[in-house]
């Protein structure tokens, strides 16, 4: 039995598995970690996270276990800020010959 070659992948996982949409999966899945960051940095329970973000404790559950196709960027933009987060988008040229990048960072407070 041969093994196949590693291949080395991009910095997205969703376009090495070729998923439709990657680079908005990836945003979404950033800021989804931002919203656990932030909900676990300050010790919410998800009963609480949910409040605050005006969604039932389930959708949190569901979103917290990668269950979050079906959210838009804009609605996990809005519930980082319902949780307090000041959301900054910047638009600047890339300064990479390959194509640009979306991400998603901690900023200082």
């Amino acid at each position: 039995m041969t093994k196949a070659p590693a291949k080395r992948g991009s910095n997205n996982v969703f376009a090495d598995l070729r998923v439709p949409d990657a680079e908005a999966h990836l945003l979404k899945a950033q800021l989804v970690v931002r919203v656990q960051e932030v909900i676990r940095s300050r010790k919410l329970t998800q009963a609480r996270a949910a409040e605050l973000m005006s969604v039932s404790q389930p959708d949190v559950s569901r979103m917290l276990k990668g269950q979050f196709r079906e959210m838009s960027v804009e609605r996990l933009v809005l519930f980082l800020t319902r949780l307090g987060c000041a959301v900054d988008i910047v638009v600047k040229p890339s300064n990479k010959r390959a194509f640009a990048a979306i991400r998603v960072g901690a900023g200082s407070a």
